[in-house]
């Protein structure tokens, strides 16, 4: 993986912007991601997520119990990562609460990602 584009690169906060770090998941297939996912954090977020794909084995989790927002561009980028995976499935453990509505909005019986909340 050669930095920027691997997992654990992060957007740094500037002057009252926004930031997004994302690292792997200890011990299991995934990413976990702090701040939030806007179109300013969106470039480091689907950089992400194409990481997560090339790994993706079965099942792969994603982690956002400290992501703030997450606004629809970014719920979109998840949709069809999942969508584009060859098989399994994603588990997005403790999204912020658009999450879940955004996915049900536009992506209704998705079954290719589960929320855990």
């Amino acid at each position: 993986m050669d930095a920027p584009h691997a997992v654990g690169w992060s957007v740094p906060a500037e002057s009252g912007r926004a930031a997004l770090e994302v690292s792997p998941l200890p011990g299991r297939a995934g990413l976990r991601a702090r701040g939030e996912i806007n179109g300013v954090t969106r470039q480091s977020w689907e950089q992400a997520l194409s990481e997560l794909a090339r790994r993706h084995a079965g099942v792969s989790y994603v982690e956002l119990s400290d992501v703030a927002f997450v606004d629809v561009a970014g719920v979109t980028a998840l949709a069809v990562t999942a969508m584009n995976l060859p098989d399994g499935r994603v588990v997005v453990e403790n999204p912020p609460p658009q999450l879940p509505r955004v996915l049900e909005m536009f992506w209704p019986g998705l079954d290719r990602i589960e929320v855990a909340l």
